[in-house]
């Protein structure tokens, strides 16, 4: 199992995401976002951190609009923790390391 980030595309979410056989961090950014370069060290921490029971993926908003809409993504950064069709967790904006980690733990603790 990979321990980085995947980047992704409508086409391959289904797959990649929904049938994922462990919870999924989904991180929507875009090129343009300033606030999701502060975020992206956070993000591979957590691939790294988790890796072993979390895939972390990376789906860039504007050429994935299909993705978008269905997770209803308004702002960027944005993060779903998904484990098959569930949504288990949703954030908008940047959030810290801790912040993070600890919303990562209370849901995978507790699977």
């Amino acid at each position: 199992m990979s321990k980085g980030v995947t980047i992704i595309t409508d086409a391959e979410f289904e797959t990649e995401v929904l049938k994922a056989e462990q919870p999924v961090l989904v991180y929507f950014w875009a090129s343009w976002c300033g606030p999701c370069q502060l975020m992206s060290p956070v993000i591979n921490l957590a691939a790294t951190t988790y890796g072993d029971r979390l895939k972390v993926v990376k789906v860039e908003v504007d050429p994935n609009p299909i993705t978008v809409k269905h997770y209803q993504v308004e702002g960027v950064p944005a993060l779903r923790l998904i484990q098959g069709e569930k949504l288990l967790a949703s954030t908008e904006g940047v959030i810290g390391k801790d912040k993070l980690l600890s919303l990562l733990d209370t849901h995978l603790n507790s699977n």
